[in-house]
C-alpha cells in the first residue's frame, strides 16, 4: 500500500498578515463568501474590507450559526449559489473553517482558512467534523482536498481568549501519541493510506515543541503579546498537529473525544480539552511508562488541561454514564479500532476510571 503526506496549498504565519487578504487570494477567485460568527465579524471584517478596498471583487459576508452541521452547512450553500460566489473564506474556530471547508468542498470552489484562534490542529486538514444542531460527534466528512490557503495572523490569534489557545495544545498532545499508535499498527490515515515517515517526525515535533514552549506561550498570550514562543506554539498547534494527525493518523485520544460529547456535563468544554483527556486514556489504555504518564499530567496541570473527570465537569461519576461514553468511543468505524490491540467498551470505561485516578494523584 502507497505512503501519502497531505498539506494545503499553502501556509502563511506572520504579524498583519490578514490585512495581505487580497494579494494571497488575488488568484482564487472574484466574488468570496466571507463567514465569521458575529463577535468575529466585529474585529476582522473590516481589516478584509481594507485589504479589498478598489479591487475588483465582490465580498459576501455571512455570520455563522455556531454548529457544524448539515443544516448549516445547506444553508450556507444555498446562500453560496445565491450571490454566485467562486470562493469562500472562513474566518474563525474550528467548527467555523469545517464549515468553510464543507461549503467549498460541495460547492467545488477554493476555501482559505483564516483561524482568529490557534484551539485546535482543523485549519490545515482535509477533513470537516460534523455535529448535530445539539452538538454532538455525527460523523467525519473526509474531504478530496486540502485547503487551499491557510492564514495565520499571529496578532490576532495572541488576543484571543488563553483558554483558547491552551485548548489548541491539547488537541495537539495527542498528534504524537495517536500517529504513535497508528505507526505500531500499521493503520491506515485519514487519507486512507499509510502514513509517510514526514509525518510521524512532524508529529514528534509537535509534542517537543509544546513541552519546551507550550508554558511559555500561555504567559505570553496572558499578557497579549507575539513572542518566539507563541510563534511556535501557534505553528505546533496549526501546522504541525494538522499534518501529523491527518497524514499520521487518529487513534484513541478523539474516539474518546467523541464519546465524551454525548454528556451534557462535557458540553461546556473546548474540544482540545477533551481530546487532552482522552490522550491519557488512551495512554493507560496503552498502559505506557509512569515516566511518560507523570510528564504528560504535569504539562497539562501547567497550562490548565483537565487530566480528572471532576474537572471534566462531571461532579458525581456514574458508572452507566461513563460505560455510554465508553460505548460511543467504540462506535463502529471509529478511529479507536487503530490501537495496536483489541478494544472494547469495557476497556474503554476501565482505562478513563484509570485515568482520572491518575490525574487526581497529581491534583
Amino acid at each position: 500500500m502507497g505512503k501519502i503526506i497531505s498539506s494545503p496549498g499553502k501556509y502563511i504565519q506572520g504579524s498583519g498578515e490578514l490585512k495581505n487578504l487580497y494579494n494571497h487570494t488575488i488568484n482564487l477567485g472574484t466574488t468570496f463568501m466571507v463567514l465569521a460568527t458575529e463577535g468575529g465579524m466585529k474585529r476582522t471584517k473590516h481589516i478584509v474590507e481594507k485589504s479589498f478596498e478598489g479591487k475588483d471583487k465582490k465580498l459576501v459576508f455571512e455570520i455563522f450559526n455556531k454548529e457544524c452541521s448539515k443544516e448549516e452547512i445547506n444553508r450556507l450553500i444555498e446562500i453560496s449559489k445565491k450571490n454566485n460566489c467562486d470562493a469562500v473564506i472562513g474566518i474563525g474556530g474550528g467548527k467555523l473553517l469545517d464549515t468553510a471547508k464543507a461549503v467549498s468542498y460541495y460547492e467545488k470552489i477554493p476555501v482559505i482558512i483564516i483561524p482568529t484562534i490557534a484551539s485546535t490542529d482543523a485549519p490545515c486538514s482535509a477533513l470537516s467534523v460534523l455535529y448535530t444542531p445539539e452538538g454532538v460527534f455525527d460523523e467525519y466528512l473526509v474531504l478530496p482536498e486540502n485547503p487551499n490557503l491557510v492564514l495565520m495572523d499571529t496578532d490576532i490569534i495572541a488576543k484571543a481568549p488563553v483558554r483558547l489557545f491552551v485548548s489548541g495544545m491539547g488537541d495537539a498532545l495527542a498528534t504524537y501519541f495517536e500517529a504513535r499508535a497508528c505507526n505500531i499498527s500499521n493503520a491506515k490515515n485519514m487519507a486512507g493510506l499509510l502514513p509517510a515517515k514526514s509525518a510521524y517526525a512532524l508529529a514528534q515535533l509537535c509534542y517537543k515543541t509544546l513541552l519546551e514552549d507550550g508554558l511559555k506561550a500561555k504567559l505570553a498570550v496572558e499578557n497579549k503579546v507575539v513572542t518566539p514562543a507563541v510563534e511556535n506554539i501557534i505553528e505546533a498547534n496549526t501546522y504541525l498537529s494538522g499534518i501529523g494527525f491527518e497524514s499520521g493518523g487518529l487513534a484513541g485520544a478523539h474516539a474518546i473525544h467523541n464519546g465524551f460529547t454525548v454528556l451534557s456535563e462535557c458540553h461546556h468544554l473546548y474540544h482540545g480539552e477533551k481530546v487532552a483527556f482522552g490522550t491519557l486514556v488512551q495512554l493507560a489504555m496503552e498502559n505506557a511508562p509512569i515516566e511518560e504518564i507523570e510528564e504528560f499530567i504535569l504539562f497539562c496541570i501547567n497550562i490548565g488541561l483537565p487530566v480528572t473527570l471532576e474537572e471534566m465537569g462531571i461532579k458525581e461519576i456514574k458508572s452507566e454514564e461513563i460505560m455510554e461514553v465508553a460505548k460511543a468511543s467504540c462506535a463502529e468505524g471509529e478511529t479507536i479500532y487503530n490501537m495496536p490491540f483489541e478494544v472494547t467498551p469495557q476497556s474503554v470505561y476501565a482505562a478513563i476510571m484509570t485515568a482520572d485516578a491518575l490525574g487526581r494523584q497529581y491534583i
